[in-house]
């Protein structure tokens, strides 16, 4: 996947279509929905957009024991939205054991077309505009393609963390 033919775009009303596909998409597959704020029903398109930019800087945190975040969608030559990342401006302990700095996630239909790696890219020269040398970026054990995209990325392997759950999860920071 060329770079040049994809962008990250800020959400916004002129995407809600393609939103809507991308997000009904996943929801019928069945699949858990990654990152969390893709979890958000649009069926209020402009509230949802209102929860996406609430707590996107130290200013406007709201709720207790969370980071600033920004979230990003990806977004193809033809402006369907394929992928969607949320940006973690720090970490709290949480987010250092089993969260990361970076979830993204594709659209079942758009995967293994190397838009992940892209993403990810996108989204590591976000970190680093927001003045972030290192950035930790974690997924579960048995996902071997998220796995490969980070290594791609640059990710080197930490160590592994069981979540309240009995998850285990990879943890890989990145140098920028």
């Amino acid at each position: 996947m060329e770079q040049s033919r994809v962008r990250l775009v800020r959400p916004a009303e002129e995407y809600r279509e393609q939103y809507v596909s991308f997000y009904e998409e996943w929801r019928s597959s069945g699949e858990d929905i990654v990152p969390w704020v893709v979890e958000r029903a649009p069926d209020d398109f402009t509230a949802m957009l209102d929860f996406l930019y609430a707590e996107d800087s130290e200013e406007k945190l709201f709720t207790p024991g969370w980071v600033p975040h920004s979230t990003y969608w990806l977004v193809d030559e033809g402006d369907q939205v394929v992928g969607a990342v949320n940006i973690r401006h720090r970490l709290n302990e949480k987010l250092l054991n089993s969260g990361g700095h970076i979830g993204y996630g594709i659209r079942p239909s758009a995967r293994r077309k190397g838009y992940a790696s892209v993403l990810l890219r996108f989204a590591l020269q976000k970190t680093k505009e927001l003045g972030l040398d290192k950035v930790l970026v974690v997924c579960d054990k048995e996902n071997t393609g998220s796995e490969k995209t980070i290594l791609k990325n640059g990710g080197r392997l930490e160590s592994e963390y069981r979540d309240e759950d009995g998850n285990v999860l990879r943890r890989f920071w990145i140098e920028l």
